[in-house]
């Protein structure tokens, strides 16, 4: 599901922007490629010490948008630059392996937000 490109993009630092949304307005909160796990099913890990509206809003609706690039990797037409939108389903963790996982990589987390991407759209 998520293409080569992605993971090029994931090996320069680069903003990643998430999106969420409940019953009322989106909501936007950033952090950076580097944070960013992938695990062997594809799944998205994302440190989180904060993020508490978006885990509020993914506890209501669980749909989320990530939107995130890096400068350094070659995109569509040979242009420098390239970036994704994601789309797909989201949870916050708190316990078990990929949490244990990810606390000792990123030891300021106290939850891991997970997405479960259903759609990877090149952008640039």
């Amino acid at each position: 599901m998520l293409p080569e490109k992605f993971y090029d993009v994931l090996k320069n630092e680069g903003i990643v922007s998430i999106i969420s949304w409940g019953v009322t307005e989106p909501h936007v909160v950033n952090t950076w490629n580097s944070y960013i796990v992938v695990t062997p099913d594809e799944r998205i890990l994302i440190p989180a010490a904060g993020m508490r509206k978006t885990e509020k809003n993914v506890n209501q609706n669980n749909l989320i948008k990530m939107a995130l690039g890096s400068k350094e990797v070659v995109g569509y037409n040979d242009y420098q630059g390239t970036g994704f939108v994601i789309e797909g389903t989201a949870k916050f963790i708190d316990s078990g392996s990929d949490f244990d996982q990810m606390k000792e990589k990123f030891a300021f987390l106290t939850r891991v937000l997970e997405i479960t991407a259903t759609s990877a759209k090149q952008m640039l």
